[in-house]
């Protein structure tokens, strides 16, 4: 299975981020690549929300893998995205 250069949190906020500026889902923005790039970190506080709600598995799920497993990866996810969220807001307080 690949593994993204991406952390998942960046993922999410990125997709929000496009629903919001590309013609493609909500926008009006032909090309929005650019905005992306430089919107996405404004949609992770929705991002790292809807990472905690996907910590618990539904039954399908929960069905045919490892719950423990699934909820101690959405954690670590959620740990990195805190911590680069803080280490951004040290930087920027600087």
């Amino acid at each position: 299975m690949p593994v993204s250069n991406l952390s998942l949190v960046e993922r999410i906020a990125r997709i929000l981020a496009g629903r919001a500026v590309s013609a493609n889902a909500g926008g009006d923005e032909r090309s929005a690549g650019g905005l992306v790039d430089s919107r996405w970190r404004d949609h992770r506080g929705d991002a790292l929300s809807i990472l905690r709600t996907l910590r618990e598995p539904d039954p399908a799920m929960a069905a045919v893998g490892n719950v423990e497993m699934w909820e101690r990866m959405a954690e670590a996810a959620i740990a990195e995205a805190e911590a680069e969220a803080e280490a951004e807001a040290e930087a920027e307080a600087r």
